[in-house]
C-alpha cells in the first residue's frame, strides 16, 4: 500500500489552488453555478487561527483540506477534497484526521462543517468519524439540501 503524506501548506499556494479549484469543479458538477460561493479569505488559513492541509500518494497532491477559526474554541472545515483518481484508498479519512489534529493543536475544542446532500461519499466520511447532525450554518445555512455536522475533538 502507498503511504499518504499530509504536509501543512499556504491555501494561496499554486498547488493548493489548483486542488480546491478541482474540488469547486467536482461541487459545481453536483450542484451548479460556481461549486461553492463561500466568502474565503487565504489569510483564514495561517496557524494559530487556521490551517490548509495537502495529502499526497507518490509524491503527487491528491487531496486537500483545511480549517479555520469559527468563533471561540470551534473551528470549521474547508474545502476537503480527495481527486477521484485517489479516493477509496484511505486520503480522505487521513486528511480529515490530521485536521482535527491540527485544529486541536491550536486549542480548538470542536470541529463543524457545512456538506451537502449529494454528496453521500462526504456524508458517510464524516459520519463514521463521529460527526453528527448540527443546526445549519454559514452561507449556505438556509439552502436546500445543506447539512451541517460537528464533532467535539
Amino acid at each position: 500500500m502507498t503511504e499518504i503524506e499530509i504536509h501543512a501548506a499556504r491555501f494561496d499556494s499554486p498547488e493548493a489552488q489548483r486542488l480546491i479549484r478541482d474540488a469547486l469543479a467536482d461541487l459545481g458538477a453536483r450542484y451548479g453555478g460556481s461549486g461553492d460561493d463561500t466568502p474565503v479569505d487565504a489569510a483564514e488559513f495561517e496557524p494559530p487561527d487556521g490551517a490548509f492541509l495537502i495529502a499526497r500518494l507518490d509524491g503527487q497532491p491528491v487531496g486537500c483540506g483545511g480549517w479555520r477559526s469559527h468563533g471561540e474554541g470551534t473551528a470549521e472545515l474547508k474545502r476537503m477534497y480527495t481527486a477521484p483518481a485517489a479516493r477509496g484508498r484511505g486520503v480522505a479519512r487521513a486528511l480529515l484526521a490530521a485536521v482535527e489534529r491540527s485544529a486541536r493543536e491550536q486549542g480548538r475544542k470542536r470541529l463543524i462543517l457545512e456538506c451537502g446532500d449529494r454528496q453521500p461519499e462526504a456524508i458517510g466520511l464524516y459520519t463514521s468519524a463521529g460527526y453528527e447532525r448540527i443546526p445549519n450554518f454559514g452561507f449556505y445555512k438556509d439552502e436546500p439540501g445543506c447539512l451541517s455536522f460537528g464533532r467535539t475533538l
